[in-house]
């Protein structure tokens, strides 16, 4: 039976009307293999990155295992030359030379590899009523009633009185013992109920339950959080003055797990933002010789304003670019001003379960791609840096031609409220910038959601940018 052909209005419809397509139905089998098998060394990553210093570690552990070398200032380097540049353990930019000169400008990628947590105030510990606690201070934007009892692991590390440096990494193996806060039962809980979802967890109630065995001493003071002490310097030689020049934060100890019957998604902490860390850091591995310099970015404290000397509020970011520039005699601001960035940043996916944020023909979707998001900010556009009509074609049409599945998005409705990204730190320095990233289902919660597709086509958008076919 012949197949019936397509009214004029479909024709019509298919040629000038936007509908951006699933991306399950556009991908071959062949691609979806080559998807899964990404994913699983995405979620590898994911568990070995819960912070930014784990973060900077495991990416240079890969790049070193690649061929990157240390970058060295005043050094001539020469097409293809891979190099890393630490900055404190807690940022790290990757650059592969490209054939053209630095005149045309670099092509940069910039994600951010802090994550909402809680973390240890200066003087932490506590005793009361036999047990033992650690009070936190939470990190970026959370809704602390999610960080309520959830197992919880520590991470960070602890600069001892005589210097020393200790890695600290309790609550991830099978083995060790896990944290947590407490809430109160639901029969005792009707004032708590009273308050806002907002308030239903306050900040100091946010306290960590540690122990409650107390040592045998009879004249002894505070003996459940002495006996933590005990332990605490019997396996890393601490003792309690060290928590005044540690930095070590409390985070949801599961693994990134395959979500849903047909393993469609991942679930995990820190989705936001080392998805598109990880899919700009695999692009930039595979860059042999672009035409372009390539500038690979992950950097810290997105999540609290990007200031500090790790955030790219900061100008380690130009300091690196101008050191590349100088082995060519020429200023830092011309080759930014002809340089072009993808600020790899997530994107908030539309939840059908609370629509009314969303405005349905401006947000993005789990499964549509890759997503470009033309201005961020918050309501009238504040704190945004709004990329050009002209670079927004020059990535639509990149996206086209090589065959990524994409999308558009925005962060809610305009009068919901909004968020920022690294752009526009970015642009100030005089760059073309846009924002590129995945699509995530609760963002900043514990456990985010993210589709596979999605992380796929964002590592062929930055591979596309970096001119990887």
């Amino acid at each position: 039976m012949e197949e019936s052909k397509k009214t004029y209005g479909e024709q019509l419809a298919e040629e000038l009307c936007y509908s951006p397509k699933h991306a399950g139905e556009v991908v071959s089998d062949e691609e979806l293999a080559k998807i899964n098998t990404f994913c699983e060394d995405y979620k590898t990553f994911l568990d070995h990155a819960k912070i930014e210093r784990e973060a900077v570690i495991t990416s240079i552990e890969l790049a070193k295992e690649r061929g990157y070398t240390e970058f060295v200032p005043g050094s001539h380097y020469q097409p293809g030359d891979k190099v890393y540049f630490n900055n404190r353990g807690k940022a790290v930019i990757f650059s592969t030379i490209g054939t053209k000169s630095l005149k045309e400008g670099v092509r940069i990628a910039a994600a951010h590899i802090d994550s909402p947590r809680l973390d240890l105030k200066p003087n932490p510990m506590y005793q009361d009523n036999d047990l033992a606690y650690l009070k936190t201070h939470y990190y970026g934007g959370i809704r602390k009633y999610q960080w309520a009892t959830l197992p919880l692991a520590l991470h960070g590390v602890v600069i001892t009185r005589d210097g020393k440096t200790v890695t600290v990494n309790i609550g991830e193996d099978e083995n060790d013992p896990v944290f947590c806060t407490t809430d109160l039962l639901p029969h005792l809980a009707a004032n708590q109920n009273k308050r806002t979802l907002g308030e239903g967890i306050q900040g100091e109630e946010l306290n960590i339950l540690i122990g409650s065995m107390p040592i045998k001493d009879d004249k002894a003071g505070e003996k459940v959080k002495l006996n933590i002490l005990k332990i605490l310097h019997e396996k890393y030689g601490i003792v309690e003055s060290d928590f005044l020049s540690a930095e070590l934060a409390a985070v949801p100890r599961e693994k990134a797990k395959d979500l849903g019957f047909d393993r469609s998604m991942i679930g995990s902490y820190g989705h936001d933002d080392r998805v598109c860390a990880y899919t700009a850091l695999m692009a930039e591995f595979e860059a042999k010789n672009p035409e372009y310099t390539t500038v690979t970015v992950l950097t810290d404290k997105e999540e609290v304003g990007s200031d500090g000397n790790t955030g790219l509020n900061s100008s380690y970011m130009k300091y690196f670019i101008e050191m590349l520039a100088e082995a060519e005699e020429l200023p830092v601001h011309y080759v930014l001003s002809k340089s072009k960035c993808l600020s790899a940043d997530v994107n908030a996916a539309f939840d059908p379960t609370f629509p009314d944020v969303s405005e349905k023909n401006n947000c993005s979707y789990l499964n549509k791609g890759v997503v470009i998001t033309k201005y961020t900010g918050s309501r009238g556009k504040g704190g945004t840096s709004d990329a050009s009509a002209e670079f927004m074609g020059e990535i639509r049409r990149m996206l086209d031609e090589n065959g990524v599945v994409w999308q558009i998005g925005e962060l809610g409705k305009v009068d919901m409220g909004g968020g920022g990204t690294v752009a526009k730190f970015i642009a100030n320095l005089d760059v073309d910038v846009i924002d590129l990233g995945v699509p995530v289902l609760s963002m900043h919660a514990p456990f985010e959601v993210v589709a596979k597709t999605d992380v796929y086509m964002a590592y062929r958008a930055f591979a596309c940018f970096y001119g990887n076919k």
